[in-house]
């Protein structure tokens, strides 16, 4: 191979890659066949088997077991909104944009009181071993599971207060801001990181994704005067949706 040259795998899921984009395979339709893409290109079944599994990994096909491989349905991404303008009074950020008319959101979610590990003690500016309340959420839109999140708060900060649960008590189900403010500790900052990363097998199970789908990941931290009060790990399916930011300018 010269420099500059594609790989012969690249090559040939270039070529299946075009033929998928412009509807000569559509959705649906079943791939051509291992050894039928061996004979049409070229190429070893190494090397067919390579491209193949380059278009599973971006979710441009999918395997049925004992059936083959099928193009899957080109989903047009849906967009998911980040406001750096603050919520409602009362609402957390996922229930202002689902109290639209046309919005079929819901959730669920569980709490429950755990050790920092040391990843989430350096995120809190906390001890390893202190304890914190996790809690994890499912959300999902007419029905299907859209986005997964878990956040984890100091029980420091919160223990023996009535925000101790995030959707439970007086202000169960509002923001971070609101249950913090009720506790009279005033958040002041937001900051959130955007990664990429094939799935873990258990998100992708919860999110109906395949084996080697792309999430985007949100880390997500409330400041209040510097001090970390809150930290949550967003989950989304990267082929699905997209995040689209809305930030106010002074």
């Amino acid at each position: 191979m010269t420099f500059g040259e594609q790989p012969a795998y690249l090559r040939v899921a270039s070529e299946l890659r075009k033929k998928i984009v412009n509807g000569t395979l559509p959705p649906h339709a079943r791939l051509p066949s291992q050894a039928r893409i061996r004979e049409e290109y070229g190429v070893s079944d190494t090397v067919a088997l390579e491209a193949r599994k380059v278009l599973m990994a971006e979710g441009l096909v999918e395997g049925r077991s004992g059936s083959g491989t099928y193009v899957r349905e080109r989903v047009v991404p849906r967009r998911i909104a980040r406001s750096g303008f603050r919520a409602a009074k009362g609402a957390s950020p996922f229930r202002q944009e689902q109290a639209d008319d046309a919005a079929r959101g819901t959730w669920e979610s569980r709490s429950e009181q755990r050790e920092a590990d040391e990843e989430i003690a350096e995120r809190l500016a906390i001890e390893p071993g202190e304890r914190v309340m996790r809690t994890s959420y499912v959300f999902r839109e007419a029905g299907e599971p859209m986005m997964l999140s878990t956040s984890w708060e100091p029980l420091a900060i919160t223990g023996r207060t009535p925000v101790m649960l995030p959707e439970e008590g007086p202000l169960g189900g509002c923001g971070v801001v609101e249950r913090m403010e009720a506790i009279e500790v005033v958040v002041d900052n937001v900051v959130e990181e955007v990664g990429a990363r094939p799935g873990l097998a258990e998100e992708l199970e919860e999110l109906g994704g395949v084996p080697g789908h792309v999430v985007m990941v949100i880390s997500r931290t409330y400041y209040a005067s510097g001090r970390p009060v809150e930290t949550a790990d967003v989950v989304i399916p990267a082929d699905r949706y997209r995040l689209a930011y809305h930030l106010p300018v002074k």
